[in-house]
């Protein structure tokens, strides 16, 4: 059932769409490897029942044209299966043997990825935290890229990403500016954190995965982005470290600047979350934080603020589910993986 080692395939997954996003465009400037947009393959298209499912001919054309609308149009564009039909035939026929859904993702990839005169398939969607171990089994090539980040950062990250189209990203639409405003909740946030760093921690010695920090990464670039390329078994390029100033959930887009800025490490102890936001989660997270070396900030919490946060936490939960019910393929399993 699973592939040869011979394939690598990075991934990059985490708990900082930030981090992730930042990884996607470092990796994205290297001459062997070609970076995919996030294709939401595991939970939306693949539950764990499918590891063993094997497609018909016709299931497996349906899959791949999927992947290739969200490579080439876009995530949040209305799904049209028909568009990429003799692409992604092409992908299915490539597959030797029964046909199950990973082998449809692996095909794809490697199709996109020669397509582009590249080498090497990257592709990032930050929850695929929770699917280490089966990327693991399922791709014994892969090589794993888990982001971390301080959790008032993610926090501060989240709570502004609705805002992303006046920033720049044209491309969101307000349907989706609704569904990241619900899906915001600080101990909502906070919980996921600690989630995703369980998730983690059970393949932290993993010679497949490599573990970088979003503060280490602004600070030192280069020695970071170094000892990346190692893990990667790639050379490190000086170009490498010339991404363009955008995406940020904090700042409008730049993208006539390049680098990387060493200030979106701390942002968020210039302001932005109030005292009720940074009290829940330093006392959700306060442990995990502790062992990563962030540092506990004294927080005098206003019990008006404690007060509301506890009282619409359940409202928000129920909003985020039924705004969330198109992503998941199985709501029940993602949903237990990330309380896990």
């Amino acid at each position: 059932m699973s592939l040869t080692e011979s394939e690598k395939i990075i991934f990059i997954v985490g708990n900082s769409r930030s981090g992730t996003t930042m990884m996607r465009r470092v990796l994205g400037n290297h001459t062997q490897i070609y970076m995919l947009e996030e294709l939401h393959f595991f939970e939306q298209l693949w539950s764990t029942s499918d590891k063993q499912k094997v497609l018909t001919d016709h299931e497996a054309v349906k899959l791949a044209s999927k992947l290739l609308f969200i490579q080439r149009d876009g995530y949040l564009s209305e799904m049209n299966t028909e568009k990429y039909q003799q692409d992604a035939l092409q992908i299915m026929q490539q597959i030797k043997g029964e046909i199950f859904p990973h082998a449809v993702l692996n095909s794809f990839l490697f199709f996109e990825t020669q397509k582009n005169n590249k080498s090497i398939p990257c592709e990032k969607t930050p929850q695929d935290v929770f699917y280490i171990g089966e990327i693991l089994e399922l791709f014994p090539g892969a090589k794993i890229v888990n982001m971390v980040r301080d959790p008032r950062g993610v926090m501060l990250s989240q709570k502004r990403k609705w805002q992303r189209r006046a920033m720049g990203a044209k491309f969101m639409t307000k349907k989706e500016q609704r569904r990241l405003k619900i899906n915001y909740h600080p101990i909502t946030i906070s919980k996921l954190w600690n989630s995703s760093i369980r998730a983690a921690a059970k393949f932290k010695d993993h010679p497949q995965l490599h573990t970088m920090y979003f503060e280490k990464m602004v600070n030192d670039s280069e020695a970071e982005i170094k000892n990346l390329c190692r893990f990667l078994e790639i050379d490190f390029k000086e170009n490498m470290l010339l991404i363009p100033q955008v995406g940020s959930s904090n700042e409008a887009d730049k993208p006539d600047e390049y680098g990387i800025k060493t200030e979106r490490a701390g942002n968020w102890e210039k302001g932005g979350l109030n005292n009720g936001e940074l009290w829940f989660c330093q006392n959700i997270c306060g442990e995990n934080m502790l062992q990563f070396g962030y540092a506990i900030k004294k927080v005098t919490p206003n019990p008006l603020y404690i007060l509301y946060y506890y009282i619409s936490f359940p409202i928000k939960i129920v909003l985020a589910i039924l705004f969330n019910l198109h992503r998941m393929k199985n709501i029940v399993e993602a949903i237990k993986r990330r309380l896990k």
